[in-house]
């Protein structure tokens, strides 16, 4: 390696010393034979040229070695991190496969390097960094979670070699990398010191000027400072000694990314930012003396500093859900300036240094609650200090996202998608307009149907048309609930633009042979020729199999057969028998006002559907129908629902208004029973004895010793069916009485 053209003089110094250094980090870790394949591996690649310097010029073998000492030294990552950085180019060039890494090195690394591959293949697609689906995508590519540890080491280590890099535009697309993506992920895993170092140097690359501004301000305020914290931790210390307290004391200055988001928050010059470094007394206290002489500390730096009660933070009374526990005042100090305070013991400093402080929670870090959790056991298991908490973490692996697909637009925009979705769900996903016009896919550049389901890192650029339209079974292919209402949506106009078309065409027919349309003639036709609804009718003549001109010729024999003379029928004679007038079941009323429609709108004609005959006192709502009228329905009518669905323009509150005057209703009640004798009976005997009731008809079959009956009756509103209905239940023999 050592004679490799490759390498210039500084570089090979640089690998020499590098080599030390790692063997000396991970030679306790290393097999035999590792170095010396290692070695030939990367002397094999570098000849056939598989190893290229990056944009920035970089050397990868010496910038590997580089990362890979950072994932030592910082992150306690030994053999198989090391070897996976070494080789993942050596892999992605082509010069070996991962075959080959598994017989040489083992399972572990080989599986390290194809993460590491899937990554780089995700950057491929051009994402958008900034969005926090990334993130979620990048994780659950990544599987094993040292893969996301590596490629933050290789950032930070990456941002600190091309501080003189003449390659300003690729800098910057670094850095703002930096910053969105990977400087939140090592916050979250705990990794401070690297997260402070990304986030600084992130900014010296993007607004040096702002970064040198803070940090010769800085430098410039430095021994004042310290001498500052000095002359306020001297008496205080003096005061705790004397009140028999166990503690020590430490100081930290913020860093230079922190500041300058304060000053962009706080709208202010670098000298209007007061908290620039806090004040830690850390007690060393038994568990159960802990919140008593935690309070102690508070009341003594309260005593000797005015304290601002807007700054006040008890995390100790009750602790924040990550564990997190400590008192936090802002005081203050000598010369008027503000100071703030964080009061806690050994114990809960450890718990707060070792991550279950999860700060990004209360400044704005977005993340989801299973991501969080499983962050926090993995940092656990990276803290660890034994083995057994690494060789754990070798284990993880990622599955909070098997119910979720990520999406990628030709762009790089990222969506996310539930498992299952087509490329019709992400088309409307994307825009309702785009959804109804899709008709197919280019999937990671190969045409698919809209029906294809999708799979995180497609790339997918929709194929419209302007003649295409919603079907009914788009509803079978789609599983996002937007999707399912938007094509719902996008039908019922469908639907009704048809049916205004069909009746337009039927109106003119009927002008051209200038015949006057009856609507009500029209109406019982469309009962006699089988349609439930006049939509279905409509509908019927929108799909032609229903011609216009027989509608036509249907309707003047209809019309013919209504005006001709019929032979007078002889009444029977039914001698005691006293018939009441029969009530006509869909009958109309516009006399009384019994019924409020809309808003306080009273005397509006309306009828009472037959679907399921309302009466005076029932839940109702009203339907404006096609012949103009209101139709009432009850509001558990079994036609509700789809009405409302279908037609809820059309739909229009009522109710009951004042008292029933006295009309009656036609109601059917269905009786079930033991068939014993007299059961018959004794149903019409209470039915007869009730005010105000009037039985039409009783039809009663009887099957195995059981009878079940119909009785159609007569009644003013729901208090007296529900008390008639009490009653026939309280029927010896009667097992169930309902309302059809």
């Amino acid at each position: 390696m050592e004679t490799a053209p490759y390498f210039t003089m500084i570089e090979k110094e640089q690998l020499f010393v590098l080599y030390r250094r790692l063997l000396r980090l991970t030679g306790d870790t290393l097999r035999k034979d590792d170095f010396k394949q290692l070695k030939r591996l990367l002397i094999e690649s570098t000849r056939s040229n598989g190893l290229q310097r990056d944009i920035f010029g970089l050397n990868p073998i010496i910038k590997d070695m580089q990362t890979a000492v950072v994932v030592a030294e910082e992150l306690g990552m030994k053999r198989a991190a090391m070897l996976s950085i070494m080789l993942h180019d050596v892999v992605q060039s082509g010069s070996c496969t991962i075959e080959q890494i598994n017989s040489l090195f083992g399972e572990d690394v080989a599986g390290i390097i194809s993460g590491l591959i899937r990554i780089n293949k995700l950057y491929a697609k051009n994402p958008t960094i900034e969005s926090e689906n990334f993130r979620n995508l990048l994780l659950s590519f990544a599987e094993d979670m040292r893969v996301i540890l590596i490629m933050i080491a290789d950032r930070v280590n990456l941002m600190r070699q091309i501080k003189d890099s003449e390659a300003d535009e690729a800098r910057r697309r670094v850095a703002d990398e930096a910053a969105y993506l990977y400087a939140p992920l090592a916050h979250k895993l705990g990794l401070y010191k690297l997260k402070s170092e990304l986030e600084d140097l992130s900014l010296k690359y993007t607004e040096r000027g702002v970064y040198y501004h803070i940090k010769d301000k800085l430098n410039e305020t430095k021994a004042s400072r310290d001498k500052y914290i000095a002359a306020f931790i001297s008496p205080l210390q003096q005061k705790l000694e004397a009140a028999g307290l166990h503690f020590h004391i430490k100081g930290r200055t913020k860093s230079i990314h922190s500041i300058y988001q304060k000053m962009k928050k706080q709208k202010c010059p670098f000298e209007g930012v007061y908290d620039l470094f806090a004040i830690r007394i850390i007690l060393d206290s038994p568990l159960e003396k802990e919140k008593m002489e935690c309070w102690e500390v508070y009341s003594i730096v309260a005593d000797m500093y005015q304290p601002n009660p807007k700054r006040m933070r008890d995390w100790l009374t009750v602790h924040k859900s990550n564990g997190y526990e400590s008192l936090h005042t802002t005081v203050m100090g000598p010369e008027g300036k503000w100071v703030e305070v964080q009061i806690r013991t050994e114990r809960m400093d450890e718990i707060a240094e070792r991550g279950l402080a999860a700060h990004w929670r209360y400044k704005g870090v977005k993340s989801e609650t299973g991501l969080d959790e499983w962050l926090n056991s993995i940092r656990e298991a990276l803290e660890s200090s034994d083995s057994e908490g690494l060789e754990a973490m070798d284990q993880f692996k990622l599955d909070l996202y098997e119910d979720e697909v990520f999406v990628f637009t030709p762009k790089g925009d990222l969506f996310k998608l539930p498992k299952g979705a087509t490329v019709l769900d992400f088309a409307f996903h994307i825009h309702s307009q785009l959804g109804c016009k899709c008709i197919g896919a280019k999937v990671n550049g190969k045409n698919v149907q809209i029906r294809t389901k999708l799979n995180s890192g497609d790339q997918v650029e929709l194929m419209t048309s302007n003649t295409q339209t919603p079907k009914q079974d788009w509803l079978n292919i789609v599983v996002t609930s937007k999707a399912r209402t938007k094509i719902r949506q996008a039908l019922k106009e469908i639907s009704a633009g048809q049916h205004d078309i069909a009746r337009e065409t039927l109106e003119r027919r009927f002008k051209n042979r200038k015949i006057e349309c009856d609507e009500a003639v029209l109406m019982r036709l469309i009962k006699r020729l089988g349609y439930k609804t006049v939509t279905d009718f409509y509908q019927s003549m929108a799909d032609d199999t229903l011609n216009a001109n027989e509608v036509i010729e249907k309707y003047l024999e209809q019309a013919r057969r209504e005006t001709e003379p019929h032979e007078e029928l002889t009444p029977r004679s039914a001698e005691a028998y006293n018939l009441q007038p029969q009530q006509p079941e869909e009958f109309t009323r516009n006399k009384e006002d019994i019924l409020v429609i809309d808003r306080n709108l009273k005397g509006i004609e309306f009828s009472l559907a037959r679907c399921c005959h309302p009466i005076y006192g029932d839940d109702v709502f009203g339907f404006v129908s096609v012949s103009g009228g209101i139709k009432i329905h009850r509001t558990d009518c079994p036609n509700a629902h789809d009405l409302r669905d279908r037609f809820g323009y059309r739909i229009q509150k009522a109710r009951w208004a004042g008292k029933s005057q006295g009309t009656q209703y036609p109601i059917t009640l269905r009786v079930v029973g033991h068939d014993d004798i007299g059961i018959v009976t004794n149903i019409t005997s209470v039915i007869s004895k009730e005010n105000d009731v009037v039985l039409r008809s009783i039809g009663i079959e009887s099957h195995d010793g059981l009878f079940s009956g119909t009785l159609t009756i007569m009644v003013g509103d729901t208090a007296r069916l529900q008390a008639l209905i009490k009653k026939l239940r309280a029927v010896k023999g009667v097992k169930q009485v309902d309302r059809n």
